[in-house]
């Protein structure tokens, strides 16, 4: 039996092992998603469930990503110093985080709605499957990119039991911005993924080309999301105003990255990438919940 106060303990370095603050770049992405589809209404339980169902998906993944990688992130200069190679995290423990985490989203979506449940072990699988893509294919970023893209269609599910074109231009537009941050945050292991043979877009394009790639990918983001205003009509003009403002982060983000100077990733990567999906959210919340008081 594991005494109360160690258990805590270790539950608290996994959680920074796994940055559970950084929860917040998808999370906000299913809210805007859940405030679209039910125009307004307030649905506590569903709402409570989403919260859970994507916060235990997210620590799921990432801390199998990390047991999964324990190995090569005690050989990479750049991620060495990780809870896991430093032994502050047994790699077990990590295993048996990860499995009570993604009981505990299977919970949440049976708790949701049959469909949300039946559709479970696809996120589960989808999620965990990335871990190991970058062994053999350069499409791992992509897959990354699915991966949180579930999020805004699994919250229009829970909603409605339905997908809908706005669900998946949601989804189309996280799994090009998630696919875009992660080819830039990748440009940082370059050489070592050469080294030891694994895959990655920067290591076959280089970095000017795959910068270029990462624009063209947040460009669609853009695009995506502004198509969105003109599809639903309780989006209004601070919705549109709010993908103003996260054009305005994006190219602030690639204003931060130079081919020849990469020291400001982690700026453009945690910092900008959490402002674009608040502020996307925040002024959905505000167009559907305020504008219409706002308009009487």
């Amino acid at each position: 039996m594991v005494p109360i106060g160690k258990l805590i303990k270790e539950i608290k370095k996994i959680l920074d092992m796994i940055k559970f603050p950084h929860s917040i770049f998808a999370l906000p992405f299913a809210l805007t998603s859940y405030a679209i589809a039910t125009k307004g209404k307030i649905l506590p339980d569903k709402l409570l469930w989403i919260i859970v169902a994507m916060v235990s998906a997210r620590s799921a993944a990432m801390s199998f990503n990390r047991y999964v990688d324990a190995e090569i992130d005690a050989l990479n200069p750049r991620t060495m110093n990780r809870h896991i190679p430093q032994g502050l995290v047994n790699k077990s423990f990590a295993l048996i985080f990860t499995i009570v985490c993604y009981m505990i989203f299977v919970f949440s979506a049976y708790k949701i709605n049959k469909t949300c449940f039946h559709l479970s072990p696809i996120a589960v699988f989808v999620t965990a499957f990335y871990s190991y893509t970058k062994r053999f294919t350069w499409l791992s970023h992509f897959i990354l990119g699915l991966a949180l893209a579930i999020a805004p269609v699994g919250a229009w599910i829970a909603v409605k039991e339905e997908i809908s074109l706005t669900s998946l231009l949601l989804a189309f537009a996280v799994f090009t911005w998630v696919s875009g941050f992660d080819i830039i945050y990748a440009l940082q292991d370059i050489e070592f993924d050469r080294k030891y043979g694994l895959f990655s877009i920067p290591r076959f394009l280089g970095v000017e080309k795959s910068l270029i790639l990462s624009r063209i990918l947040h460009s669609l983001t853009f695009i995506t999301l502004l198509l969105i205003k003109y599809l639903e009509p309780t989006l209004g003009w601070f919705y549109l105003l709010g993908v103003i403002a996260a054009g305005l982060i994006l190219l602030r983000e690639h204003s931060l990255i130079k081919p020849n100077d990469l020291s400001k990733i982690d700026i453009a990567f945690f910092n900008m990438n959490g402002y674009l999906s608040l502020t996307i959210f925040t002024f959905t919340a505000i167009d559907i919940f305020v504008g219409p008081l706002l308009s009487h």
